[in-house]
């Protein structure tokens, strides 16, 4: 029975797209029709066959105008903006009548990837001749991905309702949603990178004390200077205050995250490394850092579109197309517990497992060098997680 409904539907759905399918009415207008005839052949009643000649007569005329209804249009789409996880879409279509008729009582569809849902659809009462009918709506959202869709249906059944019709337009469209990004007061996993090398630390804090106190420029008080950083002697010469302005210091330190996609990972693990990796990249721009991201797929990226739009379209298990992360210090986000023993010195890194007990996620992973990191508990917030002190893999 069921496989019957389904090929009752599927040559429906093929008579509508591709010629006309009756409508209930349609149905029963014809049933009437064939017993007219019927009943005309039986007793040779005059009447009878002009009643059915005028109803096959009329399913004719009702199965050719909605065809004709539907010529003449065109279908145009705006860009869609990118939207976070749990935000809106908003989806704007154009449908232009093009002929010198007005079209009226239509249906309009827009075909959605099944990933976001089911297709959504509006009544359109009337496009006046060389008239644009504008349809907004809003889809809400809440999973990350790179959505694309191509098809807009128009159906009526115009003028009559005897029949349906159904034709297609292409209009391409490109949907964005970008992975959530955890607001993180402070981030160990960023803010300590690098920092083992004590001479480095002696270098960094020599070259901070060496710059503080340079002056690099003079320049008119304003209102709201420190005083205490008025140069007097020039001032007397010139007859008014003239203040400091002093180098600043920036560090050169590079923050490489980087995702391992090509490993294989449970699904709700993975998502949850994504949003790892992109409120982390956050983080560390807010933090003035000079950061970047690297995927199996892109490589390395920065630039926070370039960034959240790889993240929302990157997936588990995705094809290496690109060579390894540079043997820098970097964090690195894995399911994969062994890749952990081939990173370079001074790397931070996030583990997702699901085949350690409690007991055994709570002890730091053992590595062959001092690296730093921790296993992700995913019964626990992982924004409380990204912001939690980190205890050395080195034993003691």
């Amino acid at each position: 029975m069921l496989i019957r409904m389904k090929i009752i539907k599927r040559t429906t759905n093929w008579l509508e797209n591709n010629w006309v399918t009756p409508a209930y009415s349609g149905w029963l207008l014809g049933t009437f029709g064939i017993c007219f005839f019927a009943a005309a052949t039986n007793t040779m009643a005059g009447w009878l066959y002009v009643i059915s000649g005028i109803i096959a007569a009329l399913l004719g005329l009702a199965a050719i105008l909605p065809m004709r209804s539907l010529r003449n249009f065109s279908v145009s789409r705006k860009a869609i903006a990118p939207v976070s996880v749990g935000d809106q879409l908003t989806i704007e279509l154009a449908i232009a009548n093009l002929s010198s008729q007005p079209k009226t009582l239509l249906q309009v569809w827009d075909i959605l990837p099944s990933e976001l849902g089911q297709p959504m659809q509006t009544p359109v009462e009337s496009i006046a001749p060389q008239g644009t009918h504008y349809w907004i709506y809003f889809h809400s959202t809440d999973k990350r991905g790179i959505y694309h869709w191509q098809e807009v249906q128009l159906r009526t059944g115009n003028p009559l309702g005897l029949f349906w019709c159904r034709r297609s337009w292409k209009a391409l469209a490109k949907a964005v949603v970008y992975p959530t990004v955890l607001s993180l007061s402070n981030c160990p996993l960023v803010d300590e990178i690098g920092t083992e090398d004590s001479i480095e630390l002696h270098s960094h804090s020599r070259s901070h004390s060496a710059m503080d106190n340079l002056t690099r420029s003079l320049r008119p008080y304003r209102i709201g200077d420190p005083t205490r950083l008025i140069h007097w002697r020039t001032s007397a010469r010139y007859g008014e205050l003239q203040v400091r302005e002093l180098e600043v210091f920036t560090g050169s330190q590079e923050v490489i995250i980087c995702l391992d996609s090509s490993s294989s990972w449970e699904m709700d693990n993975f998502e949850a490394a994504v949003i790892a990796a992109a409120s982390m990249y956050f983080y560390a721009l807010s933090r003035q850092l000079n950061v970047k991201l690297w995927t199996a797929k892109t490589g390395l990226l920065s630039g926070n579109q370039a960034v959240l739009e790889a993240l929302a379209g990157t997936c588990a298990g995705e094809a290496a197309e690109v060579a390894q992360p540079p043997y820098l210090p970097l964090i690195w986000l894995t399911q994969n517990q062994a890749s952990l023993d081939s990173l370079p010195p001074n790397s931070r890194w996030l583990l997702w497992t699901s085949t350690l007990t409690e007991s055994e996620a709570a002890q730091p992973v053992k590595l062959s060098h001092s690296d730093v990191g921790f296993v992700i508990d995913t019964t626990q917030s992982l924004q409380k997680q990204l912001q939690q002190p980190l205890m050395s893999s080195e034993p003691k």
